[in-house]
């Protein structure tokens, strides 16, 4: 608990240590002196694009795909881990054959990956 009040603190006080050792900024230093802060911003940006925003857009787009490309016998895998073949498929649901005899609802939005034609033979 100590250990969560002192770092905020700590963190407020060097920033005020910081900041009375700073220079004051001279008013004639205009855009040009602003420069380094946006790029340094901009750098921050394109990194934070790069490893974070544009992989998890193209994951979200391969699994839009997957959801659109589903057909009538295909083998899939849910978010829930059940493993089976679909036997009807409507707009937003589909009936999957988990055993022989046994369906049950779900959502398009549950699937996890499509996996080769006769692996639930493989697996029983």
């Amino acid at each position: 608990m100590k250990h969560f009040i002192w770092l905020p603190l700590s963190l407020i006080l060097s920033t005020v240590v910081m900041a009375d050792a700073l220079p004051a900024a001279s008013a004639d230093t205009g855009i040009i002196g602003a420069l380094p802060n946006m790029l340094m911003i901009s750098a921050f940006f394109l990194v934070f694009y790069f490893l974070f925003i544009r992989p998890q857009n193209k994951k979200a787009k391969e699994h839009h795909q997957l959801i659109v490309n589903l057909q009538k016998g295909d083998e899939v895998v849910t978010t829930g881990g059940l493993l089976g073949k679909i036997t009807a498929i409507s707009d937003n649901f589909f009936m999957l054959m988990v055993a022989e005899g046994v369906e049950v609802r779900v959502q398009r939005q549950a699937v996890t990956l499509t996996v080769p034609k006769g692996t639930m033979k493989s697996v029983a």
